[in-house]
């Protein structure tokens, strides 16, 4: 029918310099958009993280995913943007679907668990922001490059993730 939108979905992941939301700084927002067939992942790096940028991309969703948001991504955002990402768009936290199927750990494990293969084997939130600061204190692209991947295939793994637990 001429004029509806197909519904898109939203896939959210961060990455920082630690997880005090206090003293540790935003350095990528990933987020994924799901709209029947395709796909696409925008990142925000560094200075281009504002409230206005992160809330015109999320406000494209209907409906936004994370794995362990409600605890890390949307409280970190919330204390370094001011800005309550539910807010604008409906969220689930695909971290207490894995529980209530009994997939328990981080994002990594569950993927392990349920076949979801990555090519940023070996890297995690630590190597995250090792290869942050990499790029900030020797302006290694290729760090960031590798950044940037570990980043994108963690949002796109968590549409992979949605679609294998079934969750709409």
């Amino acid at each position: 029918m001429i004029g509806l939108k197909m519904p898109c979905r939203g896939y959210l992941d961060i990455e920082t310099t630690g997880l005090s939301r206090t003293y540790a700084e935003l350095t990528v927002v990933g987020i994924g958009f799901e709209q029947g067939d395709s796909f696409e992942c925008i990142q925000l790096v560094g200075d281009r993280i504002t409230t206005h940028a992160v809330v015109r991309l999320l406000t494209r969703a209907n409906v936004f995913y994370t794995y362990n948001g409600l605890r890390f991504d949307l409280p970190f955002i919330k204390a370094k943007l001011g800005v309550d990402l539910a807010d604008y768009a409906g969220h689930r936290d695909l971290m207490y679907q894995c529980w209530n199927r009994k997939l328990f750990g981080g994002l990594k494990v569950v993927e392990t668990t349920l076949g979801i293969t990555r090519q940023t084997q070996g890297i995690d939130g630590r190597m995250a922001v090792r290869l942050w600061y990499q790029y900030l204190d020797n302006y290694d692209r290729q760090a960031l490059e590798l950044l940037l991947r570990y980043n994108a295939e963690d949002v796109r793994n968590l549409m992979l993730l949605r679609k294998k637990l079934g969750v709409d």
